[in-house]
């Protein structure tokens, strides 16, 4: 591992203006990172990663690097690209491994974190360091949020999210387990009992429904609900997946490795449209997945489903719109069924709070650096973008954990200015 980890960071051209800083979302600076590193500083590359993203490990294994860093890289025109997310993770776990966290002096202010998926990680990291209070309110028994009930363990080993949670409590982080903000305890309780500010970072846990008859059935499963505990499910031998984005991908190669043998996606588009990567669609196929396109659900039954073909018609506008084929109904046999379709917020804190505006999506509306409609309260995420990856919930979270700084210092005096927020 470590020869070819060398042999691939020595491959670098180490750009004077380069185009993998440019593609990442975060600004990850790839060529000081592997300057460092094949210098004999391997600290002083992890420190440099951690820093710029306190989740440069877990993006190391799960982002889309052939959209970002990797596939902007010169060699990749002509060749294969610098394997950067190898080489980051390498760099990454042998960092978290030797470092030891020094958190500023304490300020003397509480911060409340909700949810700890990849946005509250990271600014619990961020704001821990600089000395402030910080507690962690988890609805589940493990902090991870979509890192750990939503991504199989073959793509995002839970050790790896273990690690940081021990981190974080070793800096000084209280963590509030088993702890659903809003019914109970709600954000009024939170300053009530001296938090100068509250983040949400709660993510998009409510399973968006097709509509369609016999989603109620026995057989039928919400893809986001699956993937919290797949092992408490028994699908069957086959299994008919309807939709085709990301989640429906880690369902199907997860079915696959939990003894059912006959995994198919479904789509009402074609092969061409679909929202998953390229990667994770071609390693669905090498696990075996099967694909059907050209059809659209129109019931579900208790022998499987009621698909229709459907097909692409360009208006005279431009416009390519999926239309019916009429009288091309037809059952796909499936011992278990499971909808894929996006996922929506749940309004468990807005719907016991006042102040907070969302929108039609019942996302939390915020500015550019997270302030919501609400003072004092902050979000950034996917319960403000809708879902999308790791490393931009970093990007955005960064932002929101300065403009908290900010925010504390202004109303309160304590603390420093951090950023034009």
């Amino acid at each position: 591992m470590g020869k070819h980890i060398i042999e691939e960071a020595k491959r670098c051209l180490l750009c004077k203006k380069p185009l993998c800083r440019e593609g990442c979302p975060v600004g990850t600076s790839i060529p000081e990172m592997i300057s460092l590193f094949l210098n004999g500083d391997i600290k002083g590359s992890g420190e440099m990663l951690f820093n710029n993203n306190p989740l440069s490990i877990v993006c190391s294994l799960i982002c889309p690097h052939e959209n970002f860093c990797e596939g902007h890289c010169v060699l990749g025109k002509k060749g294969a690209p610098v394997q950067i997310s190898s080489i980051e993770n390498y760099i990454s776990t042998y960092y978290l491994d030797k470092v030891q966290m020094n958190p500023d002096k304490k300020k003397g202010a509480k911060v409340a974190i909700i949810g700890s998926g990849p946005a509250g990680i990271t600014v619990a990291f961020i704001l821990s360091l600089k000395g402030f209070d910080i507690t962690v309110f988890e609805s589940e028994d493990k902090i991870g949020g979509v890192l750990r009930y939503g991504i199989p363990d073959y793509r995002l080993p839970k050790d790896t999210i273990d690690k940081m949670s021990s981190m974080l409590v070793k800096m000084g982080v209280k963590i509030r387990p088993n702890t659903l903000i809003g019914p109970v305890l709600t954000l009024d309780d939170l300053f009530r009992d001296g938090y100068k500010s509250i983040f949400i970072g709660t993510g998009v846990w409510s399973p968006k429904p097709l509509r369609i008859e016999g989603e109620s059935l026995g057989h039928v499963h919400f893809a986001i609900n699956y993937l919290k505990n797949p092992d408490v499910y028994n699908l069957g031998k086959k299994v008919c997946i309807i939709g085709a984005g990301n989640v429906a991908m880690d369902v199907a190669r997860t079915a696959l490795r939990k003894n059912s043998s006959d995994v198919t996606i479904v789509y009402r588009r074609g092969e061409e449209d679909i929202s998953a990567t390229k990667y994770e669609i071609d390693y669905a196929k090498i696990d075996g997945v099967a694909f059907e396109f050209y059809k659209s659900p129109l019931r579900i039954t208790d022998q499987g489903v009621i698909f229709v073909q459907t097909k692409k018609i360009t208006k005279d506008n431009g416009e390519v719109v999926i239309t019916v084929i009429p009288d091309t109904e037809e059952l796909f046999a499936a011992d278990s069924v499971i909808i894929a379709a996006s996922q929506n917020a749940r309004s468990n804190i807005v719907s016991n709070t006042e102040g907070i505006s969302t929108s039609k999506y019942g996302l939390l509306i915020t500015d550019e650096c997270g302030r919501t409609t609400r003072d004092g309260v902050f979000a950034s995420g996917d319960v403000v973008t809708g879902a999308k990856t790791v490393v931009e919930a970093v990007h955005y979270s960064k932002k929101t954990a300065c403009a908290i700084e900010d925010y504390i210092k202004e109303k309160y005096g304590i603390g420093e200015n951090c950023c034009d927020c």
